[in-house]
């Protein structure tokens, strides 16, 4: 069963598959920093209400599923996440302490939406016309 979300005036079903990188694309996630960002990641997620489905580190890339509310756009979301992450990473486990200049993610990401299955979508339109249709001839008006 499909399980919809719900704010005050919509009902949603929001998720993405994104992947981000680390500047440079270097195999920095291992150990520690593995761990941790996870736990940076699930963390600021849940500060703005977004849905860490699934995540997995690969060495140099990060896989997020994220159910991202519709009162917040992807790229919005994404800037947060990386921008805050990025700090946290050079502070908590880095122990950098500059307060400018803190990279850590290359610029962009991938997004793909991850919806329904888009064959059941059309049959679902299909059966929702023909059902329209059927009760339309047994309308009195």
């Amino acid at each position: 069963m499909h399980e919809w979300q719900n704010l005050s005036h919509v009902r949603w079903d929001c998720k993405y598959h994104i992947v981000i990188i680390p500047k440079y694309r270097r195999k920095v996630f291992y150990g520690r920093l593995r761990r941790q960002v996870g736990v940076i990641l699930r963390e600021l997620c849940r500060q703005r209400g977004i849905e860490l489905v699934e995540g997995h580190a690969m060495p140099d890339h990060i896989h997020l599923c994220l159910s991202i509310p519709p009162k917040y756009s992807v790229a919005h979301s994404i800037g947060f996440l990386k921008g805050k992450s990025a700090v946290r990473i050079h502070r908590e486990l880095l122990q950098e302490r500059r307060m400018t200049g803190l990279h850590f993610w290359a610029a962009g990401y991938c997004v793909s939406t991850v919806g329904l299955d888009e064959a059941r979508i059309r049959q679902y339109i299909r059966e929702r016309e023909e059902l329209e249709r059927r009760q339309g001839e047994f309308d009195f008006d």
